[in-house]
């Protein structure tokens, strides 16, 4: 270890009382920008939040612990996509917008192009 301090990227989960749960991860952009990200993910449970997650390219995901669970508006963001899976990045602007995450996978293709 080189004496520096690796932040572990924050998240939580909120369950809803249909017993699904939402899932919130902030994590670095992957448009390799250096922007921090946050992900939300409605899911039947944790693990397979997580999977859609990991099969999606975001390989190093994982939740420990539940220190920045979903607010209110993010539960109601991704719950009322039909995709359940939003991403915008951070800090938040007043006029940024929620993305699906396929806006985020042409981005990708479009700069490896």
């Amino acid at each position: 270890m080189t004496g520096e301090w690796i932040k572990m990227p924050g998240g939580g989960f909120s369950k809803l009382p249909n017993g699904s749960v939402v899932v919130a991860l902030s994590l670095p952009s992957p448009l390799g920008d250096g922007r921090p990200a946050r992900f939300l993910v409605h899911a039947a449970n944790r693990a397979r939040a997580l999977t859609r997650l990991r099969n999606l390219g975001l390989r190093a995901v994982y939740l420990r612990g539940n220190t920045e669970p979903p607010t209110p508006d993010e539960i109601t963001a991704v719950l009322h996509h039909p995709d359940g899976l939003l991403w915008r990045t951070l800090p938040q602007t007043a006029s940024e917008l929620w993305h699906p995450f396929r806006t985020l996978l042409r981005e990708r293709s479009a700069l490896r192009e």
